[in-house]
Formats: C-alpha cells, sequence, structure tokens
C-alpha cells in the first residue's frame, strides 16, 4: 500500500542481493528509487520495473571522481533526495596474512570510500532542506568478527564508526544516520559475489578451511529473507526517532549479544590495569 508521502530514495546496487530487494519495497511502497548500477543492461532491467519512479544511474561507487556529478544529475532529473541507502559493497575472504594491499584497498574501496563519497554528495541538499536519512548497510560483522574475513570486517567496522560520528555531526539539522547490519541473508553474498583469495599457509588450515567450506555451504541457504530486510528498511525510515543502529537477523542478535557479554566480562577482569594508568595524586 502506497505511503501518504512518498519519498526518494537513491539506492546503490541495486541489481542484486539487499540492494534490489530494497528498490523493489520501496517502489512498491510508492517511493520513487534512483538505483545505481554498473551494467546497461542492468539499468534496463531495473527501469522496466516501473517506468515513471525506478530511476537507473550507471554509477560504480569506487569511481568517486564521477559520483558528485553523476548523483546532481540524478537529482536534476527527479528532485531532491530523502534516503540514501548505501548498499553496494561486497565481502573478501582470506586469512590476512595470505591478502594483499592491493585486497584490502579494493575491500575498503567499495565497502567504506564509496559509501562516503555518497555521504557527501547528498548531504549538501539534506542539509538545506533540513531533513533527510542516510542508512548504511553495515554488517553483524561491522560489530562481530570471523577468522577469514579480516578485510570485510576492517571495513564495516570503518563504516559503523563514520556513520555513528557522522549523526552526531548532523542531528541537529534534521539528518539520521542508521548503520543497518544484517545477519546472514539469501543473496550471493558468500557465493559468486565474494572475492576469495588462494590459501597458501598451512598454518591457517584448521582455522580458515572449515569455515569457508561452512560459508560456502550455507551459500543460497541462509536463514535471512531479503524481502523482509526490504520491509524492515520501509519501517525505519519511517520511525520518528530512527536508531543509530539496526541489527536485522536472529543470527546477528545472538552474535551481538555473546560479544557484549564477553566485553563486559574482559573490562572487569582488566578494570585495574586500565584504571592504573593516572598520574599518581
Amino acid at each position: 500500500m502506497p505511503h501518504e508521502v512518498p519519498k526518494t530514495f537513491l539506492i546503490t546496487g541495486v541489481s542484486s542481493g539487499l540492494g534490489r530487494a530494497f528498490a523493489a519495497g520501496a517502489l512498491a511502497a510508492g517511493h520513487r528509487v534512483i538505483g545505481t548500477v554498473r551494467k546497461q543492461d542492468d539499468a534496463d532491467t531495473f527501469a522496466a520495473q516501473d517506468a515513471g519512479r525506478a530511476h537507473p544511474l550507471l554509477l560504480d561507487v569506487t569511481d568517486y571522481a564521477r559520483i558528485p556529478d553523476a548523483v546532481a544529475a540524478a537529482i536534476a532529473r527527479v528532485g531532491h533526495i530523502d534516503v540514501l541507502v548505501n548498499n553496494a559493497g561486497y565481502g573478501h575472504e582470506g586469512a590476512l596474512e595470505e591478502s594483499s594491499i592491493d585486497e584490502l584497498h579494493r575491500q575498503f574501496a567499495a565497502n567504506v570510500y564509496g559509501p562516503v563519497a555518497m555521504m557527501k554528495a547528498v548531504l549538501p541538499g539534506m542539509r538545506q532542506r533540513r531533513r533527510g536519512h542516510i542508512v548504511n548497510v553495515t554488517s553483524m560483522g561491522g560489530f562481530i568478527t570471523m577468522p577469514g574475513i579480516s578485510f570485510y570486517c576492517g571495513s564495516k567496522f570503518a563504516l559503523e564508526g563514520i556513520s555513528e560520528a557522522l549523526g552526531k555531526e548532523v542531528a541537529d539539522l534534521g539528518i539520521r544516520v542508521t548503520s543497518l547490519a544484517p545477519g546472514q541473508f539469501r543473496t550471493d553474498w558468500a557465493g559468486r559475489s565474494m572475492e576469495r583469495t588462494p590459501r597458501s599457509i598451512g598454518d591457517y588450515d584448521d582455522v580458515i578451511d572449515p569455515v569457508r567450506a561452512a560459508r560456502e555451504a550455507k551459500s543460497g541457504h541462509q536463514p535471512g529473507d531479503p524481502t523482509r530486510a526490504a520491509q524492515a528498511l520501509l519501517t525505519l525510515i519511517d520511525a520518528e526517532t530512527p536508531p543509530t543502529r539496526l541489527f536485522l537477523g536472529d543470527d546477528a542478535l545472538q552474535l551481538v549479544g555473546k560479544k557484549i557479554d564477553g566485553m563486559r566480562e574482559e573490562i572487569a577482569r582488566w578494570e585495574p590495569l586500565s584504571r592504573s594508568t593516572a598520574f599518581s595524586s
């Protein structure tokens, strides 16, 4: 059922996965969507979803130099942006010692630098109107960690920190910033969309190989439903006081809760040493 006040979304990476579900959900709810894609075929497919409200934007979010002009052109065609959803990105899997600095750079280019460039492109208009909502799709891996995805976790931790700090910078300007942190959803993230570094150091076999095998086996069988994630996004952007961070999925809540409990215990155990560093009175 269409919302009473349709919004204009800018969603990155709408050709597959959660981005495709987010765009479809927003269009079905009566909103207008500018969706970034990297291929003309994907642009045509997206535009065909709704000739009047689905507006493809050919853009690779790692092409930072193009982002300001591309977003400005999109705004000129359809008006202001109410909601930016930074969804585009991918996962890198590999032991840190086996993975290259070039792989780290590519991971941060897609998962951190591109989203920051997109935020910088929409913030002037949001400031002028004194309203807007930026939703950065992070991951439960932006709070918990697992072996074999250190670069990915690092990129999502970075985006989480940037999002939280930005939220404090713009709160008085009527702009809201939320990190949307999914658990495991049934997308291609762990399949064809993941970049995997070949194994080369035997000392990591017992740590990396079982995790890699389990992740590959679970691809296509994850518990999270992208369509329901899209409905959660719509509920989020309609909230009068949206959260700083919203986890999606039972698995995310369970693992995050376990980490918080462990952090509390460790902080308490090491509290005397933590408090031992001030100048003597």
